[in-house]
C-alpha cells in the first residue's frame, strides 16, 4: 500500500527504529527493494532523485511504484530525492509522489528558509510531506550525487529552520558522505544528539552506504528515522555485470537482469535488517 512518508517516519520515531530509502532507477532496483522489504515485513521508501529525470519517465515510474505498492501489505512511500528545482517538485507531486526533498543547502540560511517554506506550502496543500537539508553532505567514491562542501548542521540553525519552514523531516549533515568513504569515516554523533534536542521532527541520514553498522545503530538511537541507501546497491549490481562480462558468454538480457536483481537483494536485506534492529 502506498502511504505518505511522514506516516512511516512518525511511526519509526515512536518505535525508535529507522526505515531505508532506497534510490532506484529502473524496474529491477524497485522490485528488489520492495520484494525484500515485503519478505522482511518492514516499510520501505522508494526514492527517485531529480538527477534521474532525464532518463526516467517520472509519471510512468510513479504509476509503476503505485502498482507494486498495491500488491504488498507493507507500507510503501514514494519519495523525490535531492530536488533543486521547484518545477521538478511540482511534477513529482502531480505524479503522485508521497514526499519530496527540497535541497536548498547551497544557499545561506535565510535563503534556504525562504525557498523551503515556499515548497512546504505547495506540498502540504497536496498532502505531500517535505524533507529539507541544513548543512551539506560531501561526495565520496562511486557516487553520482552532486558535490557537497561537507558543512555540518548547526543545531540552532536547524531549530530556527524547522520552526520557520514547518518542514516534516530534516537531513542532518554529521560527517557522512554520498557514496563510499575515502579513508576513515568521521561522523559526529555528539552533534546528532544536539540536533535531535533542538528539533522534534524525524531526522534523516544521507550516505548510508559504507557507514559502519555500529555508527548506524547509534545514530538511530539518537533520532535518525530514515537512512538513504544508493551506492552499495549500485555497486552490487555493477559487480555482477562485471563478473558476467568476464565470462565472455552471450545470454538473454532477461536472464542478466533477473540475476542482477538477485545480486542486489543481499545488500538491501542487510540494510533492512540493520535499520529495523532485527
Amino acid at each position: 500500500m502506498l502511504v505518505n512518508t511522514k506516516e512511516i517516519l512518525t511511526e519509526a520515531q515512536q518505535g525508535q527504529y529507522a526505515v531505508a530509502a532506497f534510490n532506484v532507477y529502473n524496474l529491477e532496483t524497485a522490485q528488489a527493494a520492495i520484494q525484500v522489504s515485503e519478505r522482511e515485513g518492514t516499510p520501505v521508501i522508494i526514492a527517485l532523485g531529480e538527477r534521474y529525470f532525464p532518463t526516467v519517465d517520472v509519471e510512468g515510474f510513479s504509476a509503476m511504484i503505485k502498482a507494486m505498492a498495491e500488491k504488498v501489505k507493507i507500507p510503501v512511500a514514494l519519495h523525490l530525492d535531492h530536488a533543486y528545482e521547484k518545477e521538478s517538485i511540482i511534477r513529482a507531486i502531480r505524479a503522485g509522489f508521497t514526499s519530496v526533498m527540497y535541497d536548498g543547502s547551497k544557499y545561506d540560511l535565510e535563503q534556504n528558509i525562504r525557498f523551503t517554506k515556499e515548497i512546504v506550502e505547495i506540498a502540504h496543500m497536496a498532502g505531500v510531506s517535505v524533507e529539507a537539508e541544513i548543512g551539506s553532505v560531501a561526495r565520496g567514491a562511486f557516487s553520482d550525487e552532486e558535490e557537497g562542501d561537507g558543512t555540518l548542521t548547526d543545531p540552532q540553525s536547524a531549530k530556527a529552520f524547522v520552526a520557520e519552514t514547518n518542514v516534516d523531516f530534516l537531513a542532518a549533515a554529521i560527517g557522512t558522505v554520498h557514496g563510499m568513504y575515502q579513508g576513515e569515516p568521521k561522523i559526529d554523533l555528539a552533534l546528532l544528539e544536539k540536533i535531535r534536542e533542538a528539533v522534534g521532527i524525524p531526522l534523516v541520514l544521507h550516505g548510508g552506504s559504507g557507514t559502519p553498522e555500529d555508527v548506524v545503530k547509534k545514530a538511530i538511537e539518537l533520532g535518525i528515522c530514515k537512512v538513504n541507501v544508493n551506492t552499495e546497491v549500485s555497486m552490487a549490481a555493477v559487480s555482477y555485470l562485471e563478473k558476467y562480462a568476464e565470462k565472455k558468454q552471450m545470454a538473454h538480457l532477461s536472464i542478466i537482469m533477473e540475476e542482477m536483481q538477485q545480486a542486489m537483494e543481499p545488500v538491501i536485506t542487510k540494510f533492512v535488517r540493520l535499520l529495523s534492529q532485527k
